[in-house]
């Protein structure tokens, strides 16, 4: 493959000729595959690069990735060794960062596994569904309004016997409001947390008081609730794996930021703005 071809073009080269990759007596991640004025690339290198190639590449034959990819990577340490001295700023940064997001991201995976035994899996599983259902599902509507006065004064309509349906359609500023209000059937989680709150004290044909969410004031109507029937572990399991996952990490973020020494010095008048000022990390 003639020197100064591009990755891409290394590969359809490649692919044209049927060139294969060189023989490694022991491979291991150590392996020298090749040296650029004495710098070595290492079957290690080749590994971690083509891991991060995108789907379409990954999926091509070995040969002509080994061989296009070690292209790549001498044509790239020939082209760094031409920088002499201490790095540019940009990308001494920008290689602090990447270090930082891997070395954090090893630890999130670590923390995931730990929390992902089926033993873990099993007890959250019979945890959740200890009383023999998969929860409650409620048929609600609601009519949704800018402001709590709003909401107070359509609660009072419907204590005095205003249609429910009528009152949405006429008031309502959420997207149920020309269908009367009406949410259809929905299980927990489905809605924002004070939403549900309400909704899970309510009795079947209960008006609530106006509850306030990120959306606005709601008043609400259930309309019917109704027992869901547990489902089988095997069907639920990846679902409560990758919740106990998220709750672990979420609680060691917490722990670790909590106990670390973090100093935030006093930023005084630092226009955010700044953040799109890249002149400042060029040297």
């Amino acid at each position: 493959m003639r020197k100064g071809l591009t990755f891409l073009q290394g590969l359809a080269a490649a692919a044209v000729l049927g060139l294969a990759g060189p023989a490694i007596a022991e491979q291991h991640a150590n392996t020298v595959v090749a040296k650029v004025n004495g710098e070595e690339i290492t079957l290690g290198h080749m590994i971690v690069a083509r891991s991060k190639l995108p789907a379409q590449y990954q999926s091509l034959p070995d040969d002509v990735l080994f061989n296009a990819l070690l292209d790549q990577l001498i044509q790239q340490t020939a082209l760094k060794q031409e920088l002499h001295g201490d790095l540019p700023r940009h990308i001494r940064l920008t290689i602090e960062n990447e270090r930082r997001s891997l070395l954090a991201s090893e630890v999130i995976d670590s923390i995931m596994q730990g929390a992902q035994s089926e033993d873990a899996i099993r007890d959250a599983y019979d945890a959740k569904y200890s009383t023999g259902t998969g929860g409650d599902e409620f048929n609600a509507a609601h009519i949704l309004v800018e402001t709590e006065e709003e909401a107070q004064e359509i609660k009072n309509q419907l204590d005095a016997g205003a249609d429910f349906a009528a009152l949405a359609q006429e008031s309502s500023i959420g997207p149920s409001g020309p269908n009367g209000g009406a949410l259809g059937w929905f299980g927990n989680g489905r809605m924002v947390p004070e939403f549900e709150a309400a909704v899970s004290e309510m009795r079947a044909g209960q008006i609530s008081d106006p509850v306030q969410t990120q959306f606005g004031w709601h008043v609400i109507q259930l309309i019917e609730r109704r027992k869901l029937e547990a489902p089988d572990f095997t069907d639920v399991r990846e679902e409560i794996a990758q919740e106990l996952a998220v709750q672990a990490v979420e609680d060691r973020v917490n722990q670790l930021t909590a106990r670390a020494a973090i100093e935030r010095p006093d930023l005084g008048d630092m226009d955010p703005s700044m953040l799109r000022d890249l002149s400042l990390i060029n040297d």
